[in-house]
């Protein structure tokens, strides 16, 4: 079991590595070695989480959410399948820790008097120096 936040645990047996040919420029290795790692992760069945859970990874994960519910990371940027495979599961943590806190709603607030003088007070200096580049008028000359 993995501990992804405070009473959130996912299950090793649930994530599946797939090893692929990475992208890109090649060298010597290029057809040789799958250095690429592809992680799905089954969120839609997963039971370590729940429904709140479930839709803020949906809507986080945007893209890279299958419209059955799995989850699909792919990392290969460094060249050893094990970084790789670590980078894809720090990734797939980090989303699932995102997901698991709510979002505090804003309450809408509006600006104090001070804030409402220093504005005004702005406006009026911004004014003065725009009056004062003005070109003279006939009266004044």
């Amino acid at each position: 079991m993995i501990q992804v936040a405070p009473g959130l645990y996912i299950d090793e047996q649930e994530l599946e590595f797939q090893f692929i040919r990475s992208s890109g420029p090649g060298g010597q290795k290029v057809n040789k070695a799958s250095t690429a790692v592809q992680l799905r992760f089954d969120a839609a069945a997963s039971p370590g989480l729940s429904d709140e859970v479930r839709l803020r990874l949906r809507e986080l994960a945007g893209r890279r959410m299958t419209a059955e519910g799995v989850l699909v990371i792919e990392a290969s940027r460094h060249r050893s399948q094990r970084r790789n495979r670590e980078e894809a599961l720090l990734r797939l943590l980090a989303l699932l820790r995102e997901a698991s806190h709510k979002r505090r709603h804003r309450r809408p607030t509006s600006p104090g008097p001070g804030q409402r003088e220093r504005r005004l007070r702005g406006k009026r200096e911004r004014s003065r120096l725009k009056r004062s580049r003005r070109r003279p008028s006939p009266q004044e000359e």
